[in-house]
């Protein structure tokens, strides 16, 4: 798929380009090149250490913002594939600059979406977030709009071969300033702050992200909102199985947090297509296909009416034990309770 392919990534440097860049230099080992384009010369210089110019050749490095459309022509030039990941993301951060979060996800997404017109991109993957759906924040928000940007570019495509589409999915297991790690470091203060007892998550590994993302690549139409079928977790099971030995003590819920997460709402179900391991949100607007081809084509099924896809009704759950193991294997190898 992606041998002899150029591909670059927007925000490169990131947890999901580092395991990106792994994955497609231990899958696609003819890859043409590997453009990792971002703003942090200090992030491009570890992965340089990492990756030597002498043995992997195919790397390259362009320092560059999204918000810097003309930069990004320059990087697009004979590129095959472009992953989105480059966004302003901490809820918090967003709230309290939001005219740079809008310049960055949504203005950067339309530079990105113009970039790859300009330069005859074949493939577009967007990464988005559960927060874009039913947001209730600005961040959440943003996403939703760069969403949209991404179904919507692919209605001005013209005669160009190439397809935008989008991947959505929610806190990534071990990533920075999410719960595990946060838990695990409160350990020697023997109490762990919970927002809210009730409060659920949905579950996903870094590389089950890229897994999506390869498989976004090899099965998109154009427009689509992939997601993934994952477990949920409950914030008590975490903390019992990070550290049973802690107390817990109820802080409340955060400004622009709920108390489970969503990717699929009942309305959003009306175009929602099961793909088997993943489902599919079929855009609103489409000249490119009808969702009756688009299930003839995959093989696939409408979710039942009224379907939604929500961390706390999911059917599907985490146990302690299996948390246990999940951090040893994603967050922390030499991890014991």
């Amino acid at each position: 798929m992606l041998n002899n392919k150029i591909v670059l990534i927007t925000g490169g440097t990131g947890s999901f380009g580092k395991k990106f860049i792994q994955t497609i230099l231990k899958r696609y080992p003819d890859v043409k090149k590997i453009i990792i384009y971002s703003r942090d010369e200090l992030k491009q210089s570890i992965i340089k250490q990492k990756y030597p110019a002498s043995n992997f050749p195919q790397l390259r490095f362009f320092i560059g913002d999204i918000r810097d459309k003309e930069r990004l022509v320059q990087a697009c030039e004979g590129v095959d594939v472009i992953i989105h990941a480059a966004a302003i993301k901490q809820v918090d951060t967003a709230e309290y600059n939001p005219t740079e979060c809008i310049r960055t996800n949504i203005d950067g997404a339309e530079n990105v979406i113009h970039a790859a017109l300009a330069c005859k991109v074949r493939d577009v993957v967007a990464l988005s977030t559960d927060k874009a759906c039913a947001p209730i924040n600005l961040y959440g928000a943003t996403k939703l709009a760069s969403d949209k940007l991404f179904a919507a570019a692919n209605n001005i495509r013209g005669s160009k071969e190439i397809r935008f589409s989008i991947v959505r999915y929610g806190n990534v297991m071990g990533s920075r300033g999410s719960v595990i790690p946060f838990f695990m470091d409160k350990r020697k203060d023997g109490i762990l702050p919970i927002t809210h007892k009730e409060m659920t998550r949905f579950n996903i590994s870094l590389q089950d992200g890229v897994d999506l993302v390869m498989f976004a690549l090899d099965n998109h139409l154009g427009g689509e909102i992939f997601i993934p079928k994952i477990p949920s977790y409950k914030i008590l099971d975490i903390a019992e199985a990070v550290a049973p030995e802690c107390k817990t003590k109820e802080v409340g819920i955060r400004p622009g947090e709920k108390l489970h997460e969503e990717m699929i709402t009942d309305t959003d179900s009306l175009n929602t297509i099961d793909l088997g391991s993943y489902y599919a949100i079929l855009p609103s607007v489409s000249y490119t296909y009808t969702e009756d081809d688009y299930m003839k084509h995959h093989r696939a099924v409408k979710v039942p009416f009224g379907f939604k896809y929500n961390s706390g009704t999911n059917s599907e759950w985490e146990t302690v034990e299996g948390l246990r193991k999940l951090i040893v294997e994603h967050v922390d190898a030499n991890f014991k309770v």
